[in-house]
């Protein structure tokens, strides 16, 4: 068995998917500590279908589906931001508002479009085998520009994850900061379209921060420990597609629920959490 894996491996297209997991599951788990840690779950969702519903819009008016799929990613980034700074709505409000009216968006594409709907399925459950050398080449691009923008301004980024306002009283550019991340979640979440697909994305821009969470209280290691899951989950569930013939994106999201659970069940921040209890600690 093993050997026949490492046969199949040879080939360019399970090559290229091998790649793109370990670039999906980088750029996805390093985003998801920033979804997480500001509690904007719905972050994820919003932006999976505003990639969702421009890449359809893109099908239907004879566009690239990525370069639309991306222009309405920055579209939504950009309006989430200033709406939650400048009116008295929460981001949370904001960000539902978003949602709704962008699966809306999509699905009347979807409804709209006369010819096959292969593409369009294919950017909703996402397929790694069917990834092109561009599609790669992509989104090694965009997960190395977050890689880079991760490491050069982590001591921000750790300020405004703590506390916004109190980044901002400290002199930290938290309002780039925070619209950068924004930016570049749309910029991820277009890029791994074809990966895992606009319905399932969501679930890996929060499961490994959440796994993360479980485990540690350093940030260093809460991004070290995002991005081992995210690329453990979608490299089994790149495996496990393979061997039982099962949807590429729908298996790596399994395998990160998965690998959350297992970091649930025995994570010793609950266990301490439960001996302070136990103990009548504060």
């Amino acid at each position: 068995m093993i050997e026949h894996l490492m046969d199949v491996f040879t080939y360019p297209p399970i090559q290229r998917a091998a790649i793109a997991c370990v670039l999906c599951g980088a750029s996805c788990s390093l985003l998801s500590v920033f979804v997480v840690l500001m509690k904007m779950p719905l972050i994820g969702v919003s932006m999976s279908h505003a990639a969702f519903a421009g890449a359809v819009l893109g099908m239907l008016i004879g566009v690239n589906p990525f370069l639309s799929g991306f222009v309405m990613c920055l579209a939504a980034a950009g309006a989430l931001g200033p709406l939650s700074d400048r009116t008295d709505l929460a981001p949370e409000n904001v960000l539902g508002i978003l949602f709704s009216f962008l699966m809306g968006i999509a699905f009347l594409g979807m409804g709209i479009l006369t010819r096959t709907k292969a593409g369009v399925l294919n950017l909703m459950w996402g397929s790694l085998l069917t990834l092109s050398g561009c599609d790669v080449t992509i989104l090694a691009v965009v997960t190395g520009v977050l890689v880079l923008f991760v490491i050069v301004f982590f001591k921000e980024i750790h300020a405004v994850l703590f506390n916004r306002r109190l980044a901002r009283a400290s002199g930290v550019p938290e309002r780039m900061i925070y619209y950068a991340l924004l930016f570049l979640t749309g910029a991820v979440v277009s890029a791994n379209l074809a990966t895992v697909g606009g319905l399932l994305i969501f679930a890996l821009l929060v499961q490994p921060g959440a796994t993360a969470l479980q485990l540690t209280y350093n940030m260093k290691h809460f991004f070290l420990i995002s991005a081992a899951s995210g690329i453990g989950a979608c490299a089994s569930g790149l495996v496990i597609s393979y061997i039982f013939d099962l949807p590429s994106g729908a298996s790596v999201v399994l395998m990160a629920t998965v690998i959350f659970a297992m970091a649930y069940i025995f994570s010793p921040k609950r266990r301490m959490a439960k001996l302070k209890k136990r103990n009548g600690a504060p």
